[in-house]
């Protein structure tokens, strides 16, 4: 399941890069987590009164949390998929159920 979405991730990730001129070095998937992660939690502090909405509506906001974790998931995958980590058997080990 986890490689399957994660090979869906990769191809809309290299297309978006070709498209855009960007280079995916190994630095990119990290820098890359730590930028989704900063938009998700500026997207949660203006959900929850501790950013400004900028004229956002709630529901606007909503979806803005929802559209930054779907980003960071993507995102997380990516830099398993490249750093060839088995993500599932992670998964096993570590929470201790299989995906």
């Amino acid at each position: 399941m986890l490689e399957d979405l994660a090979d869906k991730f990769e191809r809309a990730s290299k297309i978006y890069a070709e498209a855009n001129g960007m280079e995916r070095d190994p630095d990119w998937f990290l820098l890359k987590l730590q930028e989704e992660m900063g938009e998700l939690t500026q997207a949660w502090n203006r959900l929850t009164g501790r950013g400004r909405a900028k004229g956002r509506s709630a529901d606007d906001m909503s979806r803005d949390l929802a559209d930054e974790t779907a980003d960071l998931l993507g995102h997380i995958l990516l830099f398993a998929h490249n750093n060839r980590l088995d993500l599932e058997a992670a998964i096993e080990r570590k929470w201790l159920f299989r995906p």
